[in-house]
């Protein structure tokens, strides 16, 4: 039996909306992820992440918007399918695959400073 494995964290970045928007794109190379679809008017994007041992890949939804000039808000939601059999394997790999993406963010941003 198959299911899908669900997280979500919203967080505020101190970097303007077109900053973290363009920096997407580098996290997701420097991680070897895939942008599968992206909306630039509304900010909006779907991420792939690579599969693992035992283990299927994520689905990184990413929606961002603007608080103020300097501050952004990014909402990440993640899905994973599991299997009976896969999910003591997989248990927290939504979940850190989510910390990676915002840490290499991260980053990035700071390189930027």
């Amino acid at each position: 039996m198959a299911y899908l494995r669900n997280e979500n964290e919203n967080i505020e970045i101190d970097y303007p909306l077109e900053t973290i928007w363009a920096a997407i794109p580098e996290v997701t190379k420097i991680l070897e992820w895939k942008i599968e679809e992206k909306d630039d008017l509304f900010h909006k994007a779907k991420v792939k992440t690579k599969g693992g041992f035992m283990a299927y890949s994520s689905t990184l939804t990413l929606e961002l918007t603007s608080v103020d000039e300097k501050t952004t808000r990014m909402g990440i939601s993640a899905e994973t399918p599991v299997t009976t059999i896969t999910s003591v394997i997989d248990f927290g790999r939504t979940r850190d695959r989510m910390g990676q993406f915002i840490e290499i963010l991260a980053k990035l941003l700071e390189k930027k400073k």
